[in-house]
C-alpha cells in the first residue's frame, strides 16, 4: 500500500510540474534542432586550386548525396553532429571530414596514383574503370611479358582471358591473334581474323611501328558494346595501345638493353646414317646406291640447319612535360637472329612527339612521328624444313670439290640438299613504315572539347630474292632473280567532339564525330627474270639477265587498289549517383569495298551497369570493396582484308594463263577474273555480354566474370564455286552463312601477402569458347559444306583434311579412321560401310574426327617483390584442342627408307606397312600443353642521387619447360585462319631463350 501511495503522489507532482519540464527540454534541445536544419556549403578544388565539378559529396552511412557544380561548389544538409561528409572523385583520394559546427567547408582532393592508373582508354575518349559497362581488359607496362619480342602482341600472351596468341620461333613471322574465337571463313588476304589496332588514337595503325619499350598500356576491347564505335573494322575486337608520356613537371631519360641467346627447344628424333643402314639390312632391303645415296657419312641435317642464335635490343628515350609543353623522343634497335641459318630480323624505330597548349590550356596542338625500318632475311622454309628431316643422313653436304652434293634423280619427300637450299637461295624483305599524326584540340566551353586528328601512314616494301646457279630450286636456269616494290598508304581524318556535363547527381559524357579513311595498296610492280652470267650481283641489276624467251620474264599480278571508308558516329554515357550506368552508341559506315546495294551499314550498341557497391544495402557487407554488374549488346562489322574490286566485275589475266601471238603481236590473255556481286556486304557480329566485376577484402582480391554470345551473320565465302554458264568466272564472292561463338571468361587478381618489405601478387585468367558453324546456305546458294586443308603427301594429292559444315566448329578434321594393324602389321582403316580395309581408303570413307578449337585457354602469372628484388613467372596453356601431326605421318614411311630418312618412331612399324604414312586420325593428337613461358629475376638499385633514379638488372628465360603429350616439335600451332591446328612439315622450331638485361632511369 505504501508503494502505491508513493507512485500516486509522484504522478500528481509530475502533472503539476510538466509545463516547467517541457520548457526546460525545449531550451536544452534548441541547439540540436538548429543543427538538424544546418546546411554545409563549400568549394572543392584539386591540388592546383582549380575547381572540381562533379565531385560526389555524401553523408557517410546515409542516403543524402549531392554533386559539386561546374564552379566546384556544393551544398548539403546534415542530420546531426556526428555526420561525416565523404568527398569522392575519379582519380583522387577520397576524403572523409566531420564538419562539426562549421557551415562553410572547403576541400582539396589530391590525385590518387592507383586510381589514375585505372583510367581506361576507350574509342575516342577515356573512362574510369569503375564506369566501364563493356568487357575491357587493361595491361600495364609492368605486367608485360619479358624476353625477345618482335611484336607488341607478344606482350599479351597469357595475360588476357579469351585472347589466344600463338607464335613459332620464326623471327619474321607475326603471331596469330584470335579474340573470343574465329568469326570468318575467308581465305584470302591477311589480318581478317586479327583484332583492329589503334595507336595513340590513330585507327588502323600498324603495330610494327612500335617498340615494346615505348608502350605504357594496352587496352583490349572485347565485346561489341565497346568495339562497335569502330564499326566495320571491329568484329574481331579492338586493341588500343597508348605510348609512354612524361608526367606533369617531369623530365626523364631512360635506357634499356638486353642480350639473349636461344636454342631450338626440341628436335625430331631422326635416324643417323649408321642406324638407317642397319635398318635396311635388318629388313633385307637392297642397300643404298653408292656414292650418290651413301658415301659413308653420318650427317645430322637438323644440326647443320639449326644454330644457336644471338639477339640484342637497345632502347633510348627522353620525355618531358614542362609548363604547357609535352615532348619526347626515342630510338629502338633490335637484331633477332633466327635459330635457322640465314634467317634474321633487324629493326630500327625512331619516334618523336610534341604537344603544345595555348590560351590557358584551351588550345592544344600536337604532332607525332614514328618511323620503322625493318630488314628480314629468310630461306625457302617450305623446302628446307621438311628437307632437314627427310634428306638421307648417309650422304655428306659437299662433294670433294666443295660444291653441294645433290642427286636430282632421287624421288621421295626430301630430294634436295637442305644445306644447299638454305645457302643458295636468299629472300630479303625491306620494309619501311612511317606514321605522321597531327592533332588540334580546342576546349570551346566548360566540358566541351573538339578534336581534329589527321594521320598518314606509308609502308614501302622492297622484296628481293635470288636463287643462284647452284640452287636445287632453279636447276640449269643460270640463277633466278625477283624484285618487287610496293607502297601502301593509309590516310585517316577524324573530327569529333566530347561534351561532359554534370547536373547534380547526373553525369553525362557525349561524343559525336566524323571519320574519313582512304587506303591505297599495291602501288608498285614486281618482275622475275633468269639466266645471269654469274652470281656476283644477286638480285641487283636485273637488266643483266639473259632470258631465252619472253615466258622467262614474269610480272606480278597485283593490281593497284584504292578503297574509302566514310563514317559518322555518336555515343552517350550516363551515370547517376555513382551507381547506375548506361551507354548507347551508333556508327554509320559507308565503304567502297562492297556492292552498290549495301555500301552503308549501321552498328548500334547499348549497355547498362550497376555499381552495387555504392548501394545502401552493401554497407553491411564490408567484405566487398567493389561490386558492379554489366550487361551490353552491340553489332560490329568486318571489312578487313578486302580490296577495292571485291564486288565488281574485273577483267585481267587468269591464273595460269600466258601470252600469245595476236596477228604477230605478243598479247596477254584477258578474261574475267572476278564476278560482280552488287549485294555483297560486310560480315556483322552481334555480341551479347553479361559481366560482373568484384573486389574483396579492400581489393586484395579482385576479378571479373564475363559470359558472351557472339553471333556472326553474312559470312563471306570468297572462293564459292559457281557455274561458268551462269557466271563469267568460276568462283564468286558472296555472303553465305552464320557462325556462333559462346563462352565464359574469368580473370582473378590477388595479393596473398603484402608486408612492408615483401609482396606477392598473383593473376589467373582462363576462358572457354565454343565455336559453331550455324549455316552456310542462302536463298540463292546451297552449300552443304566447304572442304579445306589440302596437305598433299604420297598418293594423297587433292585430299582434304578439314571440313567447314553446319553443326561443327571451324577447324573440324575429317580423316580416315585408323583401326590398328592386321596380322601382317599393315595399317587398316574403316570404310564408310563399316568394313575394314588394309589398302588406301577412298575419300568418301573419311569421317569427322575432332576440332582444332581449344576448349580452355589459361594463363597464371605471379610477381614477388622483396626490397630491391623482383621475381615473376608466367604459366600458360590450352586444353581440349586437336593437332593433326601430318609431319609425323609423312615421315612414317618404312618402305621409302631407301629414298628418305625415317624417325625413330618408325622403328616400331612393320617394314611391310604400305599404309603407315597415310594421314588419318592415328596422327590426330591432343594439342593440350602447360608451358612455363617466362621467368624473370631482377634487382632494382635506387642510389638516391641527383642524376640516377633507378638501375635495374635482370635475367630472364622463355619457354623453360613444357608439359604435353604432343609428339611433334611443339604444340603451339597456328590457331588462326581457315585451317587451324595443322603441323605439316612447315613449323619453324620453337626456341628456349636466356636473356640478360638492364634498364636505367635518369
Amino acid at each position: 500500500m505504501a508503494n502505491q501511495y508513493s507512485l500516486t503522489r509522484a504522478v500528481k507532482t509530475l502533472g503539476r510540474c510538466w509545463p516547467s519540464i517541457f520548457l526546460l527540454v525545449l531550451c536544452l534541445g534548441a541547439p540540436a534542432l538548429a543543427w538538424a536544419q544546418q546546411t554545409v556549403k563549400g568549394t572543392v578544388t584539386d591540388e592546383k586550386n582549380a575547381a572540381l565539378p562533379g565531385v560526389t559529396v555524401r553523408i557517410k552511412d546515409g542516403t543524402a548525396a549531392v554533386a559539386s557544380n561546374p564552379n566546384g561548389t556544393y551544398s548539403i544538409q546534415t542530420s546531426g553532429p556526428a555526420d561525416i561528409l565523404v568527398f569522392s572523385f575519379v582519380g583522387t583520394v577520397t576524403k572523409e571530414i566531420a564538419p562539426g559546427t562549421q557551415t562553410s567547408l572547403n576541400v582539396t582532393l589530391l590525385p590518387d596514383a592507383q586510381k589514375l592508373n585505372d583510367v581506361v582508354v576507350i574509342g575516342y575518349g577515356t573512362a574510369s574503370r569503375a564506369d566501364i559497362t563493356g568487357a575491357v581488359t587493361s595491361i600495364k607496362s609492368e605486367e608485360f611479358n619479358q624476353g625477345v619480342l618482335t611484336t607488341p602482341a607478344e606482350l599479351l600472351q597469357g595475360k588476357v582471358a579469351g585472347l589466344n596468341i600463338t607464335k613459332s620461333g620464326d623471327p619474321n613471322q607475326r603471331p596469330s591473334v584470335v579474340l573470343r574465337g574465329p568469326s570468318t571463313i575467308r581465305t584470302v588476304n591477311g589480318g581478317v581474323t586479327e583484332p583492329f589496332y589503334v595507336i595513340d588514337g590513330v585507327p588502323g595503325a600498324s603495330i610494327d611501328l612500335l617498340a615494346p619499350d615505348d608502350i605504357a598500356t594496352i587496352d583490349v576491347l572485347k565485346d561489341a558494346s565497346s568495339t562497335a564505335i569502330y564499326g566495320t573494322r571491329a568484329a574481331n575486337g579492338v586493341i588500343i595501345i597508348t605510348t609512354k608520356r612524361a608526367k606533369p613537371g617531369q623530365s626523364r631519360l631512360t635506357y634499356s638493353a638486353y642480350g639473349a641467346v636461344a636454342n631450338v627447344s626440341k628436335k625430331i628424333d631422326m635416324l643417323s646414317g649408321d642406324e638407317l643402314r642397319q635398318y635396311l639390312v635388318d629388313n633385307k632391303t637392297k642397300p643404298l646406291a653408292t656414292p650418290a645415296d651413301d658415301d659413308g657419312s653420318n650427317t645430322n641435317w637438323q644440326d647443320l640447319i639449326e644454330r644457336t642464335s644471338y639477339s640484342t635490343n637497345h632502347n633510348l628515350s627522353f620525355t618531358g612535360s614542362a609548363n604547357a609543353t609535352d615532348y619526347g623522343a626515342s630510338v629502338n634497335y633490335l637484331k633477332n637472329n633466327g635459330t635457322l641459318i640465314n634467317t634474321s630480323l633487324e629493326r630500327l624505330i625512331y619516334r618523336g612527339f610534341i604537344n603544345q597548349r595555348f590560351f590557358n590550356n584551351r588550345l592544344k596542338l600536337g604532332v607525332n612521328i614514328i618511323n620503322s625500318s625493318t630488314t628480314q632475311n629468310d630461306i625457302p622454309q617450305s623446302s628446307t624444313l621438311p628437307g632437314m628431316l627427310f634428306y638421307l643422313p648417309t650422304v655428306s653436304p659437299f662433294n670433294a670439290n666443295g660444291t653441294y652434293k645433290e642427286n636430282y634423280t632421287r624421288t621421295g619427300s626430301g630430294p634436295l640438299n637442305p644445306l644447299s637450299l638454305a645457302n643458295n637461295n636468299a629472300y630479303v624483305t625491306k620494309d619501311n613504315k612511317t606514321l605522321v599524326n597531327g592533332l588540334v584540340q580546342v576546349d570551346v566551353l566548360t566540358g566541351l572539347k573538339v578534336t581534329l586528328s589527321a594521320s598518314t601512314q606509308r609502308a614501302q616494301t622492297n622484296y628481293s630474292s635470288y636463287l643462284n646457279s647452284q640452287s636445287g630450286l632453279a636447276v640449269n636456269l643460270g640463277g633466278v632473280a625477283r624484285r618487287a616494290e610496293y607502297e601502301n598508304t593509309n590516310d585517316v581524318l577524324e573530327a569529333y567532339a566530347n561534351y561532359d556535363k554534370t547536373l547534380g547527381l547526373h553525369s553525362f559524357q557525349l561524343l559525336g564525330g566524323y571519320s574519313y579513311q582512304q587506303d591505297r595498296t599495291n602501288d608498285g610492280f614486281g618482275i622475275t627474270t633468269q639466266n645471269f652470267a654469274n652470281n656476283a650481283l644477286g638480285s641487283n641489276n636485273l637488266y643483266l639477265s639473259n632470258p631465252s624467251s619472253l615466258a622467262q620474264i614474269a610480272f606480278d599480278n597485283n593490281p593497284i587498289s584504292t578503297l574509302r571508308l566514310e563514317s559518322q558516329y555518336a555515343r552517350v554515357q550516363y551515370q547517376y549517383a555513382d551507381r547506375y550506368l548506361a551507354q548507347v552508341s551508333l556508327r554509320r559506315d559507308g565503304s567502297s569495298v562492297f556492292g552498290v546495294n549495301n555500301r552503308y551499314g549501321y552498328f548500334p550498341t547499348a549497355a547498362l551497369g550497376w555499381r552495387l557497391i555504392n548501394e545502401e544495402f552493401m554497407r553491411g557487407l564490408p567484405v566487398f570493396s567493389d561490386l558492379k554488374l554489366r550487361a551490353g549488346y552491340g553489332v560490329s562489322g568486318n571489312s578487313q582484308g578486302f580490296d577495292a574490286f571485291s564486288a565488281i566485275l574485273i577483267y585481267g589475266t587468269p591464273p595460269g594463263s600466258s601470252k600469245y601471238l595476236n596477228n604477230g603481236a605478243i598479247s596477254n590473255v584477258v578474261n574475267a577474273v572476278r564476278n560482280e556481286n552488287p549485294n555483297l556486304k560486310w560480315e556483322s557480329t552481334a555480341t551479347t555480354n553479361i559481366g560482373l566485376d568484384f573486389g574483396l577484402f579492400k581489393n586484395r582480391l579482385t576479378g571479373s566474370v564475363d559470359y558472351y554470345i557472339k553471333k556472326t551473320s553474312d559470312l563471306i565465302d570468297d572462293v564459292l564455286p559457281v557455274s561458268s554458264t551462269e557466271f563469267q568466272y568460276t568462283t564468286y564472292t558472296a555472303n553465305v552463312g552464320r557462325m556462333t561463338n559462346r563462352g565464359i571468361e574469368v580473370a582473378l587478381s590477388v595479393v596473398p601477402v603484402q608486408t612492408a618489405t615483401f609482396t606477392w601478387r598473383s593473376s589467373l585468367n582462363f576462358s572457354h569458347n565454343y565455336n559453331n558453324i550455324d549455316n552456310l546456305s542462302t536463298d540463292r546458294f546451297t552449300i552443304p559444306y566447304i572442304q579445306t586443308a589440302q596437305l598433299g603427301g604420297k598418293g594423297q594429292s587433292g585430299n582434304y583434311s578439314q571440313i567447314v559444315q553446319p553443326g561443327s566448329p571451324l577447324g573440324t578434321f575429317k580423316l580416315w579412321h585408323y583401326l590398328g594393324k592386321n596380322d601382317l602389321g599393315v595399317s587398316t582403316y574403316q570404310k564408310a560401310d563399316g568394313s575394314v580395309t588394309a589398302t588406301q581408303p577412298l575419300t568418301t570413307d573419311m569421317q569427322v574426327a575432332g576440332s582444332a578449337q581449344p576448349s580452355l585457354i589459361y594463363g597464371w602469372s605471379n610477381t614477388f617483390t622483396c626490397k630491391g628484388f623482383d621475381l615473376n613467372f608466367l604459366v600458360r596453356g590450352v586444353m581440349g584442342n586437336k593437332i593433326l601431326n601430318a609431319t609425323l605421318a609423312g615421315l612414317n614411311n618404312p618402305a621409302d627408307a631407301r629414298l628418305q630418312n625415317i624417325p625413330r618412331f618408325t622403328l616400331g612399324e612393320a617394314f611391310t606397312d604400305i599404309n603407315a604414312y597415310l594421314i588419318s586420325d592415328r596422327f590426330l593428337e591432343s594439342g593440350a600443353y602447360l608451358r612455363l613461358d617466362n621467368a624473370t629475376l631482377g634487382y632494382t638499385l635506387r642510389p638516391h642521387t641527383q642524376y640516377v633514379q633507378a638501375l635495374r638488372l635482370y635475367v630472364a628465360t622463355n619457354n623453360l619447360f613444357i608439359i604435353t603429350k604432343y609428339r611433334g616439335i611443339d604444340p603451339e600451332i597456328n590457331i588462326g585462319g581457315l585451317t587451324p591446328g595443322i603441323d605439316n612439315q612447315n613449323f619453324y622450331p620453337k626456341t628456349r631463350t636466356f636473356t640478360l638485361g638492364l634498364s636505367a632511369s635518369f
